[in-house]
């Protein structure tokens, strides 16, 4: 898992939101698991999804030119995890490393902790459409060459948690996805959040709630069922579908069962610490709107 820059932990935070941000790698369910693939959600939420990425080290990918098509590198989640027999999605490939979301022609929202600096960038590839989507079928791990990008550039990368990358070019056959810019958030809003737990092929969770927002901080916390990797992955309005944070932070993943073997942790809808996301008011100004650029 990523370690989470010192400066992100800051001694101007109150001590609740402090407690989140200490297990920004944790994640975890609350009530019942709302995890989904792909295939199973609504058409509205898959064409969210399209625009949704996966963040890979370049190590982690091999090109075929002859084929025109790169391989992501894989290990069995249930492997690499320790997870207990029978734990949903144990037999599926884990490789990723975070999550974003596409919101400009070239554009990535993610987390600063996912692309601290430009080092990170230089090493970075943004991969479209690694999840499962058929029934029965397995995850897609070969790509065709165009569905995979390069970090260019970290354009923004600050406290709270969130950063801005720039692609090598603009993205074909994605469209970039719609922010909140006007509506304020509030307690009780129901919100979506598609991405990557435990580096898995994408996942969409719905069924969570924003439990207390923190406008002097930029975060607000919700009980959405998250997992590390997840980190980066946009959080949707469930009923305008429109990006109201970055997922950042939140409890731990997973609980060692007296087995010795890991498995899912587990919270009431309303316990644990919930989950830490960044607002999108703290940074929607450095989001072309692609509204206001049309006006003459």
């Amino acid at each position: 898992m990523n370690k989470i820059p010192s400066i992100l932990i800051t001694m101007t935070i109150m001590s609740c939101v402090q407690a989140a941000a200490a297990f920004a790698q944790g994640r975890s369910i609350y009530g019942t698991d709302d995890r989904m693939e792909l295939f199973e959600a609504s058409p509205e939420m898959r064409a969210l999804a399209d625009s949704v990425v996966s963040l890979w080290g370049s190590d982690y990918l091999d090109y075929n030119k002859e084929s025109g098509t790169v391989s992501l590198q894989n290990v069995r989640f249930g492997d690499y995890s320790n997870i207990c027999p029978g734990e949903k999605f144990r037999e599926q490939p884990i490789g990723s490393f975070c999550s974003g979301s596409l919101v400009g022609p070239d554009l990535i929202l993610t987390a600063a902790h996912c692309v601290p600096d430009q080092a990170r960038c230089d090493t970075t590839r943004i991969v479209f459409g690694y999840a499962i989507k058929e029934p029965d079928a397995e995850a897609r791990t070969v790509m065709k060459k165009d569905e995979v990008y390069s970090c260019k550039t970290v354009i923004s990368n600050e406290v709270p948690d969130y950063a801005l990358i720039r692609l090598d070019r603009k993205v074909a056959g994605h469209a970039p996805l719609a922010i909140n810019r006007t509506r304020v958030l509030t307690e009780g809003d129901k919100v979506t959040t598609i991405g990557h737990p435990f580096d898995l092929p994408l996942k969409i969770a719905a069924g969570g709630t924003v439990r207390k927002v923190y406008p002097a901080y930029g975060n607000f916390l919700a009980d959405l069922d998250s997992s590390g990797g997840n980190s980066g992955a946009p959080v949707f309005n469930t009923e305008t579908r429109l990006i109201e944070g970055v997922m950042f932070g939140g409890e731990n993943d997973l609980v060692t069962t007296p087995a010795g073997c890991n498995t899912q942790a587990v919270f009431p809808q309303n316990g644990g610490r919930g989950e830490v996301v960044t607002n999108i008011s703290v940074l929607k100004s450095l989001i072309p709107d692609p509204a206001a650029e049309e006006k003459p």
